[in-house]
């Protein structure tokens, strides 16, 4: 078994259990048909702290063909009444876009990759210098795509919505056979949305197991619930839909983060992964200013020296500066060195 990954990179930016969440805001369609929404969802993804921005690079006629047969229709759902291809003229990120969205990107300073659809798309994206690839859920049975994407020494990053166990084997390693070898795999229900009680995020961990990669998330769940959670299962990198505003509507707005909730969902990932710390019983540097105010041994009332000391005489109280509780019987009958008066906290010392 190929050991787990510490981590891969992209711009320099390293993705693993050891360091905080990377948060990919996916720009889908919601830049609706207009490149200047686009760019500007790329400034304000920068500007709410997500790592990186993922693109979507196809265009109708790379995804299917012009047909109005029954198999090209979509029946229910937020597509409803739309073919494919009709779907995907509203919906696609034109090739012609990529050049500026990628200037823009690096101008501001946030990571821009894209999943490509087919190979004309890699032959783009290679040309643009993109630093990672994406393999869409719907793609990852599509083998000759996948091994294409991995022959580009990029990391890939594999989206695993809808495919079962030997799916994912197949195309984890076609990827290998190819020359991948950063490779994080994304938990993922191909719903959209998708309903919070079939999200199985129990899944993560045991994925990273069985494939001996890095793992994340590729969330369609409704708010951030979902995401923050899975950290705590090992996800080191989640992706989540972003708009502007859902009230401009769009072909995934209904199931996007809005700013104000992108930026929720940065910090509340990285307080998760802070959270998790590391397993460990001794003093927490947070905890040493309240470790006097547990429990110990007391002086409830002034015993002279030769005295017996009695259980009447001391408690057990806070503060913590005398005996442990534990010693209470042993202190108990012994006569006192010295006189003790009340509210002493009890040394051995002061017993003889």
């Amino acid at each position: 078994m190929i050991n787990v990954q510490k981590y891969i990179e992209i711009e320099k930016r390293r993705i693993g259990p050891e360091y905080p969440p990377y948060v990919v805001a996916e720009l889908s369609a919601n830049h609706n048909g207009k490149l200047d929404r686009a760019l500007e969802t790329l400034v304000m993804a920068k500007e709410m702290g997500a790592d990186a921005v993922k693109l979507q690079t196809y265009s109708p006629d790379t995804m299917t063909i012009d047909c109005d047969n029954e198999d090209f229709q979509i029946k229910g759902g937020l597509w409803d009444g739309y073919n494919l291809y009709k779907l995907y003229e509203w919906a696609q990120t034109p090739f012609e876009w990529h050049q500026a969205l990628f200037t823009k990107a690096r101008e501001i300073g946030i990571t821009v990759f894209s999943t490509p659809f087919d190979e004309t798309a890699v032959d783009l994206l290679e040309e643009l210098e993109a630093p990672a690839y994406k393999v869409a859920s719907f793609e990852v049975v599509d083998l000759p795509l996948i091994s294409k994407i991995a022959k580009t020494g990029k990391p890939v990053i594999m989206s695993t919505g809808m495919a079962n166990l030997a799916e994912i084997s197949e195309a984890v390693e076609c990827a290998r056979d190819n020359g991948c070898k950063d490779l994080l795999l994304l938990h993922c229900i191909s719903s959209y949305p998708a309903p919070i009680e079939e999200a199985n995020l129990r899944t993560i961990p045991d994925m990273r197991d069985r494939f001996s990669t890095l793992v994340g998330l590729s969330d369609h769940t409704l708010g951030v619930t979902a995401s923050v959670a899975s950290v705590a299962l090992g996800a080191c990198f989640i992706e989540k839909h972003v708009t502007l505003s859902r009230a401009d509507k769009g072909p995934d707005s209904e199931f996007s983060l809005e700013p104000s909730e992108l930026r929720d969902l940065c910090s509340s990932a990285k307080a998760a992964w802070l959270a998790l710390g590391k397993a460990g019983y001794d003093l927490k540097p947070a905890e040493e200013a309240n470790i006097k105010f547990r429990r110990s041994i007391y002086a409830i009332r002034d015993i002279d020296a030769g005295e017996r000391i009695t259980s009447d005489k001391i408690r057990i109280i806070r503060p913590g500066y005398g005996l442990a509780p534990k010693h209470f019987q042993d202190v108990v009958g012994r006569k006192a060195k010295a006189k003790i008066k009340r509210g002493t906290a009890l040394q051995w010392h002061y017993v003889d």
